[in-house]
């Protein structure tokens, strides 16, 4: 039995699978649909300095996930679409996704003992009008782990290190990396799911 009412349509504007799987588990209905925006043209509009302000990062998960949430809404009317992203910055820079393991390791070795932010940006689109923003934030403090753990870990994790922006999975082997964590499970996973529910059940999507 889904918790989804029938007569709104729920797309979920993302390929993410751990976003898919968080709503799944949650007994919601819903359509994945890659947005295919073009996630590179719309962070060149943000000045890397303006990272150092975390209220212009919030700004850029914001519109990220805004923006692919109203391009899949172009072309499902009447649909409710979920938008969400999520920015890492540390230190002042902004981080995607690595696209080597050379590269996974580098980033790893540069939160080594730091703490860095992953900035939460969730939307909700109707006939393309934003109906909903929420922002959020989770502060993580990677302990000073040594060369020889960054080895063991790379080569345990493999391939999957590549697959989100801090080089981890909490719900695996990633939260050997942390000596603290601050923030809403949900919040880091990319998809703060709390307050969506709430939303979804004052849209009447989710039964109350």
């Amino acid at each position: 039995m889904t918790e989804t009412a029938e007569s709104t349509k729920l797309i979920l504007a993302s390929a993410s699978s751990v976003r898919q799987t968080l709503l799944r588990n949650a007994g919601l209905e819903f359509e994945a649909v890659d947005s295919r925006a073009d996630e590179d043209a719309i962070k060149a509009g943000f000045a890397e300095g303006d990272l150092e302000r975390d209220a212009a990062t919030d700004a850029l998960a914001l519109k990220l996930a805004e923006e692919k949430a109203l391009a899949v809404s172009a072309r499902f009317p009447g649909a409710l679409v979920i938008g969400a992203d999520q920015i890492l910055s540390c230190m002042g820079k902004r981080y995607d996704k690595p696209k080597s393991m050379s590269e996974a390791r580098a980033n790893l070795t540069e939160f080594r003992g730091r703490a860095h932010i992953l900035h939460s940006g969730l939307v909700l689109v109707k006939d393309g009008a934003t109906v909903w923003r929420h922002s959020a934030r989770a502060v993580l403090t990677m302990r000073a782990f040594s060369d020889r753990f960054l080895d063991h870990y790379l080569a345990e994790t493999g391939s999957m290190v590549m697959k989100s922006v801090g080089c981890y999975q909490l719900e695996g082997p990633g939260v050997q990396l942390f000596d603290r964590i601050e923030g809403d499970y949900f919040s880091i996973l990319g998809l703060p799911m709390l307050p969506l529910l709430a939303e979804l059940r004052r849209h009447g999507v989710v039964r109350a």
